[in-house]
């Protein structure tokens, strides 16, 4: 079976070693190198104690990429008495975890000798493959570690998820990512020491800025720049925030369209409108839109809250939306971005009321809690001589011909007579609406009191 690259395959052939990317050779060798996650690796805290004690329960590394879950995994090997054997989930498939499967239970019963098995990208795992660690967790043959980006409870079976232990790890901090780009600068060994690169401040700040907090990429981007003004056996040129600008290009966005950072963007894009904030509402949707998002997606959730968050407060918000979304579908990115940013500020400072979601919720419940009722008879047409013959249409009262242009008469079936499923606010239009619903109220009480106020029709 042919395994990735661990800590315990031979060393680099000698004069290969400055081949490898820079983020491999400055790969923290143990915890004191490894940098960032001080909630589960500082001194006391659970991971870390689990590790010196050689305690390793089966567990998944869960955070975005770049921060040291295939790092971490490596370290723990070197630190435990286990086997070690690591594979990803793009390149293996069942055969060749029902092989390691063999090998690890062999270890187990002949020397009692666990394997700690590192699966990168466990979320590409499909069910059936999930399903064959089952019963190999559960005996403690292996440890299961996994790596994701995404998240676990949406990809991990459930079956597997309970027998193991989720650690998020977070995005490494500006200062972090600094410190590491420092260091790699400086190390004669294993870094970029020998090559005596000179770099700004502000350009380490750029680079720290361009990476999201992800080691690998801010590493990578160090290399590729220093490769620009490096200069065997002369002074180096200084990497500047200028040339740095020309280096990176266009940045990077951590975004999946079927992820979970896919539903935490538009989640926030949508309770920063609710909330009247048109910066942050802004800010939210060019990170979707600079994501790559699909803009007609975006669209069509800017018309579901002017229907949901802002309604009859301001129904103009309702047309500006599928403008906006119309818009976008004529003319495409990037000049529909506009159309959209200006739906998103319009809807943000709008003036809000959920009072119609919250009435067709009412609506709903009230359905699915009671009977289906018969439409009262006065209500029904009646095209036929049958259906006139059975009352069908009668005691209608005709709006248009009554003077007050309303009339007493109910319009729910009697079960339901008296109940309230719209409740307009006090915002925008609605204040007005709610007005105006109160005087028809009081009138079609009076009229009801007193009995119809004109013929029927």
């Amino acid at each position: 079976m042919k395994h990735q690259r661990s800590l315990f395959d031979p060393p680099v052939a000698k004069g290969q070693e400055g081949k490898r990317p820079l983020a491999d050779r400055m790969r923290p060798r143990s915890l004191e190198e490894f940098l960032g996650q001080e909630h589960l690796l500082g001194e006391g805290k659970v991971l870390r104690h689990a590790i010196e004690k050689d305690q390793i329960p089966s567990m998944i590394f869960w955070g975005p990429p770049g921060v040291g879950k295939t790092t971490l995994a490596r370290i723990i090997a070197a630190m435990t008495r286990s086997r070690f054997a690591s594979f990803s989930a793009v390149l293996s498939g069942i055969k060749e975890i029902k092989e390691l499967m063999q090998e690890a239970e062999l270890s187990f019963l002949r020397e009692g000798q666990r394997t700690i098995l590192f699966i990168d990208e466990i979320h590409r795992f499909n069910k059936a493959q999930q399903d064959a660690f089952l019963p190999f967790v559960e005996s403690g043959q292996i440890v299961l570690i996994g790596a994701t980006t995404e998240n676990p409870s949406f990809e991990v079976i459930s079956a597997l998820l309970s027998r193991m232990k989720v650690y998020v790890l977070n995005s490494l901090s500006q200062d972090q990512i600094t410190g590491l780009l420092r260091r790699a600068l400086q190390d004669e060994d294993r870094g970029l020491g020998l090559w005596k690169v000179r770099i700004s401040e502000e350009a380490l700040e750029r680079i720290s800025d361009f990476c999201n907090g992800d080691a690998r990429m801010a590493l990578n981007a160090l290399e590729l720049a220093a490769s620009h003004v490096f200069r065997p056996g002369e002074e180096s040129d200084e990497i500047t925030a200028e040339l740095l600008q020309k280096v990176l290009q266009h940045k990077g966005f951590l975004y999946d369209k079927q992820g979970e950072e896919h539903f935490n963007l538009i989640s926030a894009l949508h309770k920063t409108m609710r909330n009247s904030d048109p910066d942050a509402a802004l800010y939210w949707l060019a990170r979707m839109l600079e994501s790559g998002a699909d803009p007609l997606y975006v669209a069509r959730r800017l018309v579901r809250f002017a229907s949901e968050d802002v309604g009859l407060a301001d129904p103009a918000a309702l047309r500006l939306a599928m403008a906006a979304k119309e818009a976008v579908d004529f003319i495409g990115l990037p000049e529909g971005n506009l159309a959209l940013a200006e739906a998103v500020v319009y809807l943000s400072v709008a003036p809000k009321s959920n009072s119609v979601y919250t009435a067709y919720s009412r609506v709903r419940e009230t359905l699915e809690t009671t009977r289906n009722q018969p439409v009262p008879l006065h209500l029904r047409n009646a095209p036929t001589r049958l259906m006139k013959d059975l009352q069908y249409g009668e005691g209608y009262e005709y709006a248009h011909d009554l003077p007050e242009k309303t009339s007493g008469m109910s319009g729910l079936p009697d079960s339901l007579e008296g109940r309230s499923f719209y409740r307009p606010t006090e915002e925008g239009l609605e204040k007005r609406i709610k007005e105006r619903m109160e005087s028809l109220a009081a009138l079609r009480h009076r009229l009801r009191s007193s009995g119809p106020g004109s013929k029927q029709t």
